[in-house]
């Protein structure tokens, strides 16, 4: 089975919860008296997503403003950036909006960006409304979740939805949504061609069995290759 490797870093204000989140989601574990990150944090976990694997390559930032400066470092070159901001604090809110900027001017111009509203468990003393915050995701085009790291709520499931955005599937759907008079083409080809290539060493194939099915496409074959 294909392992697809992502780089994935996570953004926002100290305290917001990005070690916990992390931790949950590798270890399957909450440590209620973490420290503070100092510079950055790498963790890894490798998890099953249609037919391949997805290999997560996890850079968990400091939020410390002393520790801004580094994190192009881990930005660039990621596939994914997940922004967390404390639900029961309005300003790591507001931070929150300093990345989305940051990450738009000076990250790789194809990250997928995902929202994460930390402390969900509590929920009745929230300064940041549901609503607002996945508002905002939407008009960014980003993956909006609240979570709780503490509980294990949606922690797993933020990192499927970011799996999800580099599977076979969704990048086919993707790049070809335009053209309704191929999109029924798609899942025949996942179905036959899927199980005998895989993009990377047999990306060859992989082109030359999608340009059977999208002879009308000829310029969009060689987006299959990058």
């Amino acid at each position: 089975m294909a392992i697809r490797e992502l780089k994935v870093c996570l953004l926002g204000d100290t305290g917001v919860g990005k070690s916990s989140i992390v931790c949950r989601f590798v270890q399957d574990h909450f440590d209620h008296n973490v420290s503070p990150t100092i510079g950055a944090s790498f963790l890894t976990k490798t998890v099953p997503c249609g037919h391949e694997l997805h290999k997560f390559l996890i850079w968990d930032t400091a939020g410390q403003e002393r520790f801004h400066s580094l994190a192009p470092m881990y930005y660039r070159g990621s596939a994914a950036a997940v922004i967390v901001y404390d639900i029961t604090k309005l300003d790591s809110f507001q931070t929150l909006k300093k990345w989305v900027k940051e990450l738009k001017e000076h990250g790789p111009e194809d990250i997928i960006v995902a929202l994460a509203g930390n402390k969900k468990d509590l929920g009745d003393i929230r300064e940041v409304p549901m609503k607002e915050a996945k508002d905002f995701a939407e008009s960014i085009a980003a993956i909006f979740m609240e979570t709780s790291a503490r509980n294990a709520v949606n922690v797993e499931e933020l990192f499927q939805k970011i799996s999800k955005c580099f599977s076979l599937e969704f990048m086919l759907a993707r790049w070809f949504a335009p053209y309704d008079h191929i999109k029924h083409c798609l899942d025949c080809f996942i179905r036959n061609c899927y199980g005998i290539c895989s993009m990377g060493r047999q990306g060859s194939l992989v082109v030359r069995a999608v340009g059977l099915i999208t002879e009308r496409l000829p310029d969009r074959i060689p987006e299959l290759t990058r």
